[in-house]
């Protein structure tokens, strides 16, 4: 009997109940995996709440993990039981000891990867390469603003575009997470909780701005995010920890201010068949090449309800991990 963690209802970690259910063999196309590790992510807070509601419930919540293939079905050939493979992205249901899953959605690890790593940098590292090379190529002396450098993307992200080059400015939500933000990569970090950090952004920032900013916070922190790029530069919005993002009017990007605004999504970009395979082996070659994927913390599947408050409350810097 494999274990599972089942969202009932929208709401609070309560609602979060454990259960146990016997995982059928693989049908075509599919594999069964044993799960040694599994990542949680705010996107399963969304998923939670209701900000992103699920077609179905009662749900397992999770869309990152990592472990061993037990089982392939008809016509699978990427891969073969007792394979080490990760995956990020839909269909949900990774809060789980075992699953099944698509075997396109499967990558298989390298030698020297072992899936407690993969399991914590598969979301953050996909989002990470999306924003690095998709949203915003990142290139020798381009100047990045990090906001929760401290967190599992924020530490991913300012280690990587270090290693292209930039220069990283990186926020963080309290003293303790200076030296953690630094350790990662940031070349300057401040509080973004400071009333003047727009200006502080900018003077690092040779008195004109960022060349792009990410912004995980949300909130109105946004707001505060738009006046700390440079004219044509580019806001990434990822998420919306501190709450929902106001409404942004287009006047607030131009045409005095001419910037640009994304709003990228990584299930999105782990729905592209071609980008997918190419985007994890890029991960995989970086976290190989010397890239740090800090684990701050790890809870038994059981406790996944835990696991999720920690990273809501901000208790926890780097990735936390599921273990069944």
């Amino acid at each position: 009997m494999a274990q599972e963690i089942h969202l009932i209802a929208p709401g609070g970690v309560e609602q979060l109940r454990l259960a146990e259910r016997e995982i059928g063999p693989p049908g075509a196309g599919e594999v069964r995996l044993r799960q040694d590790a599994i990542g949680v992510n705010f996107i399963d807070i969304y998923h939670r709440i209701g900000l992103y509601p699920l077609p179905h419930l009662p749900a397992v919540p999770g869309v990152e993990g990592a472990g061993v293939v037990e089982a392939v079905g008809e016509g699978v050939t990427s891969v073969v039981p007792g394979d080490r493979v990760a995956y990020v992205g839909a269909p949900v249901g990774g809060y789980a000891s075992e699953r099944l899953l698509p075997a396109a959605r499967v990558v298989r690890l390298p030698d020297g990867i072992d899936t407690r790593t993969a399991a914590a940098a598969m979301a953050r590292g996909l989002t990470a390469h999306m924003l690095l090379h998709r949203v915003f190529p990142v290139r020798p002396g381009t100047i990045v603003l990090v906001h929760a450098g401290a967190g599992g993307l924020g530490q991913m992200l300012s280690g990587w575009a270090k290693r292209l080059g930039a220069v990283v400015i990186a926020t963080v939500g309290s003293e303790a997470k200076i030296e953690v933000a630094r350790q990662a990569g940031a070349d300057h970090v401040l509080l973004h909780g400071d009333p003047g950090l727009e200006a502080a952004v900018k003077q690092l920032a040779g008195g004109v701005g960022v060349d792009v900013a990410y912004d995980g916070i949300g909130g109105t922190m946004l707001r505060r995010t738009l006046g700390c790029v440079r004219p044509f530069g580019v806001v990434a919005s990822l998420g919306q920890v501190a709450g929902p993002i106001p409404p942004v009017a287009v006047e607030d990007l131009g045409p005095r201010r001419s910037i640009s605004f994304s709003r990228p999504s990584v299930m999105a970009y782990a729905n592209e068949a071609d980008a997918y395979p190419l985007a994890a082996a890029a991960v995989f070659d970086v976290i190989a090449a010397g890239l740090c994927v800090r684990v701050g913390a790890e809870f038994p599947l059981a406790a996944a309800a835990e696991a999720q408050a920690a990273l809501e409350a901000g208790r926890t810097t780097g990735s936390i991990l599921l273990i069944p």
